[in-house]
């Protein structure tokens, strides 16, 4: 029988393992273990160094980002309209997929080309070092978690192609079978240890991070010299099923493109002013915390938002006023665009008059009475009342910057959505849901309608294409929330559909068109069907 430098382990079954196709079977099987257990290795060796030295430089994470940047603006619109807030685990559940096939492709071709085996092992860390590198920000350090991880996995791959082989010396004596299936067998433990270990020592350090930052340790939130007026009695309708008027922390939606929830610990953090202004200055987060708060309730709306869609939420906000802050770097005139960076690279663009026109923008540290939870934005996010988020709302704040929009396209603007984002008048019934079987007896068709620094002055509600007719508004709060609203209606039997329209406080109504997100906003009027028996 003749023999090869390095075979993987013939495990015999049934006999055949020699002359028989069990044996090339469980060759098979074999390779493909080792690419798994050689990747598994990269992939959590990375991952704990980029923990350790880089975070946010995880090679997995670095190419996941980058597929989301390269990721035409249609595909990511239906992953958020088809998944929510799951579209980051199924691209995650996705890259690891593929990676799990080309890994065992990859072992398959071990068995009689070792070198190549290896060296695409190598290939795959430097395309993770390479996207690592690309990242905003990134730096020389962001390529060494990839390169660490690499290396590893091709050790790994060299030590299990060496363990599972068969010498020329012993390959005719039947021991030798069970001798190399043991040592394949300790190796391959041996490896998946190795990647337990890195795995859940990479999982602890950040989640303990991550639980620190989302606890705000080291942060106590400022008594706001302006606190927010009380909320008017009756401005929660309490109906069953419509969304409350304070959003819990909890249930608060989250767009965002980060993978993994950036941390960053309220000691570390730093924002740094700077651009057209008359002095960059960086400051700390006591700093921040020593200038006057205000408190605000205001409603955030996403511009990915589908009509009828859970993309909103209204919290009560604890920051430092945004006027407040750039005050202390000086704006410089022609500075029509600020652009405020997370710590992820990410970039939004806001235009200066409007966040500075007397509205409550603000560095927010505070939701809903505790310290912004990590998922948030925490420790700092920019917000300002009556834009989208995409050009407003940046979480994980570290940079802000004065510019023009001539000088500078921000992150979505370079994707085609506009660079300005005013929120559009919308409202949503909430109940009945769609498709809902109901009695017949007067039930109320409810919701909630929102046109932020604009405010809701009415909203209407017809039935099967019929009159037009006016809800019930719940008390307002201020310009900048969402306001309730009811409609009591006479159900009999049949199927119908009922529709939605709100005008804001400038007389400008809801457009009946039909809008997708794309690129500044949806537009339409929500409609649901029920059932009536």
């Amino acid at each position: 029988m003749r023999t090869q430098a390095v075979t993987l382990l013939h495990l015999p079954v049934g006999g055949a393992n020699e002359h028989g196709s069990s044996g090339s079977l469980t060759n098979l099987a074999a390779g493909a273990v080792c690419g798994l257990l050689a990747a598994g290795t990269a992939i959590a060796v990375g991952h704990l160094v980029a923990v350790l030295i880089a975070p946010g430089a995880s090679p997995i994470l670095a190419v996941g980002s980058t597929f989301i940047d390269l990721t035409p603006e249609w595909l990511k619109s239906f992953a958020i309209r088809t998944f929510g807030t799951n579209d980051k685990v199924v691209l995650l559940a996705g890259i690891a997929i593929a990676l799990g096939l080309l890994a065992g492709a990859i072992g398959l071709v071990a068995s009689r080309r070792p070198s190549v085996a290896i060296a695409a092992i190598g290939a795959l860390g430097l395309v993770g070092a390479l996207a690592a590198l690309a990242r905003p920000g990134g730096s020389a350090l962001d390529v060494v978690p990839a390169l660490a991880g690499a290396a590893a996995g091709c050790i790994a791959l060299a030590v299990l192609l060496r363990q599972g082989g068969r010498s020329s010396r012993v390959a005719a004596a039947e021991a030798s079978d069970e001798l190399s299936r043991r040592r394949f067998l300790t190796a391959g433990a041996g490896v998946g240890a190795l990647i337990l270990v890195s795995g859940g020592l990479a999982l602890a350090v950040a989640g303990r991070r991550s639980t620190d930052a989302g606890a705000g340790v080291g942060l106590d939130l400022p008594t706001p010299l302006e606190p927010a007026t009380a909320i008017p009695g009756g401005a929660d309708l309490g109906i069953e099923g419509v969304a409350p008027f304070i959003t819990p922390n909890d249930q608060f939606y989250r767009v965002d493109t980060a993978l993994v929830v950036p941390t960053i610990s309220p000691t570390d953090w730093r924002l740094r002013i700077h651009g057209m202004v008359d002095r960059e200055i960086t400051l700390t987060l006591p700093e921040l915390l020593a200038l006057p708060a205000i408190e605000r309730d205001i409603t955030l709306t996403c511009v990915s938002n589908q009509v009828g869609g859970e993309y909103a939420g209204n919290a009560r906000w604890i920051g430092i006023p945004l006027a407040t802050v750039l005050g202390e770097a000086g704006v410089q005139a022609g500075a029509d665009q600020i652009v405020s960076r997370s710590i992820d690279g990410m970039s939004i663009g806001t235009p200066t008059a409007i966040a500075l026109d007397g509205r409550d923008a603000m560095l927010a540290v505070g939701m809903n009475g505790v310290p912004l939870p990590a998922v948030h934005g925490a420790p700092v996010r920019l917000i300002v009342p009556g834009l989208y988020g995409y050009v407003s709302a940046t979480k994980w704040l570290v940079d802000l910057e004065l510019t023009t929009f001539d000088a500078y396209d921000p992150y979505w603007v370079e994707r085609g959505w506009a660079k300005e984002g005013p929120i559009k008048t919308m409202s949503r019934i909430d109940a009945p849901k769609p498709l809902a079987r109901i009695p017949a007896r007067t039930i109320n068709v409810a919701g909630v309608a929102w046109a932020q620094h604009r405010g809701i002055e009415r909203v209407e509600v017809r039935v099967d294409g019929g009159a037009w007719a006016d809800a019930k508004l719940a008390p307002r709060d201020t310009l900048d929330t969402w306001r309730q609203w009811v409609y009591p209606w006479d159900a009999v039997p049949g199927n119908h559909t009922l529709e939605v329209r709100a005008t804001d406080a400038t007389g400008a109504g809801q457009p009946e068109t039909r809008a997708e997100p794309f690129p500044d906003g949806a537009t339409g009027w929500h409609s649901v069907v029920v059932s009536v028996t």
